[in-house]
């Protein structure tokens, strides 16, 4: 009988040590290459030789192979490799010139755009890589609130670890102690529920949860924000002052009204106008917005044919989200003492 219990506490631990080496996955996003050229559902390859242009978001960064991930409006992912050639950009400045950035500064989060040509891989070599400062300066607000969750992570494996060893110190317990089996027994299972319950706050350390979403509407071809919509924007900022662990999300809409590449740059105007507004009225740190993004004519919420729906289409979208991970609360654990074991019977 205690062989087969020590067996079982040796088990339960290699489990754990197995659960512990997946939870990084949840902080990474990976591209899995495709067979070919062209584009899979999700990633795309470059032919060689062949020059492209790539607008999107930063979703992934490997610092020692040099490379990042950029997904697009679309969805589809395409591995960038930086070589001594790269330039590395702002938009604008004097004269169109913009600042030059070294590599370190492509961060998660940059929304950005990369010319270069495939190489034998099937990734995009960057010839240039520019982006506004607008853009750098929201990434390096995203890193700030990403590096402490993942920090977090850690040190929640390093007590999971530390729950793992307690297992086979039970174990031992139970063992040497044939009239407190059973409360041994129970400890273990209490101490392996603990384990669960800290691995579910693990998975759950990047999964946000929409506790409030609000619409706010703009005129023809305007991206200024009208009474009625600072009074919206009003009270879903106090709803997330009130919030722990949130952040928001912003999206830009537009109607089907002009030419699809200028709805495109008015949505984001107008996402930008609610971050302005946030950041200025209630000093909503950066560092709690996600990237905004405008989605132009895509996402149609009525029908672009009618007045009313074209009205309805023109908005931006504000979404409070709260971490689901720092809402669970922490494992309770407790042990029985050796003068209040159970006899064994």
């Amino acid at each position: 009988m205690s062989v087969n219990k020590s067996n079982r506490f040796r088990v339960a631990g290699i489990a754990l040590t197995a659960v512990l080496a997946l939870a990084p996955a949840a902080f990474a996003q990976t591209t899995q290459p495709t067979s070919g050229g062209g584009s899979s559902a999700n990633s795309r390859t470059v032919a060689s030789g062949q020059k492209m242009t790539v607008k999107g978001v930063v979703t992934s960064r490997d610092i020692d192979a040099n490379t990042f991930v950029v997904q697009d409006i679309n969805g589809v992912n395409t591995t960038v490799r930086l070589s001594d050639r790269t330039t590395v950009k702002s938009k604008g400045g004097f004269f169109g010139g913009g600042s030059t950035y070294g590599a370190s500064n492509i961060l998660r989060g940059l929304n950005l755009e990369v010319e270069g040509r495939g190489d034998a891989t099937g990734n995009l070599v960057a010839e240039k890589v520019r982006f506004g400062s607008t853009d750098l300066r929201v990434a390096q607000s995203i890193q700030a609130r990403v590096d402490p969750v993942e920090n977090r992570v850690g040190q929640v494996e390093q007590n999971s670890q530390r729950l793992s060893g307690q297992l086979d110190e039970l174990a031992a317990v139970a063992n040497a102690a044939g009239g407190g089996a059973k409360a041994a027994q129970e400890t273990a299972d209490a101490a392996v529920s603990g384990v669960n319950m800290t691995n579910e706050r693990i998975s759950a350390l990047d999964d946000y949860v929409a506790q409030q979403t609000v619409a706010v509407n703009f005129r023809v071809g305007s991206a200024v924000l009208s009474p009625e919509a600072k009074t919206t924007l009003d009270q879903i900022a106090q709803q997330a002052l009130k919030a722990r662990g949130y952040v928001l999300e912003v999206r830009g809409f537009a109607s089907a009204d002009g030419a699809e590449s200028k709805n495109r740059m008015l949505s984001q105007r107008r996402a930008d106008a609610v971050v302005q507004y946030l950041a200025y009225t209630h000093n909503i740190p950066l560092r709690r917005i996600v990237t905004p993004f405008g989605y132009g004519e895509q996402q149609a919420v009525a029908d672009n044919a009618t007045r009313e729906g074209r009205q309805q289409n023109r908005r931006v979208e504000v979404s409070v989200l709260v971490n689901r991970g720092l809402m669970q609360s922490a494992p309770n654990m407790s042990t029985a003492k050796p003068d209040q074991a159970t006899p064994q019977e």
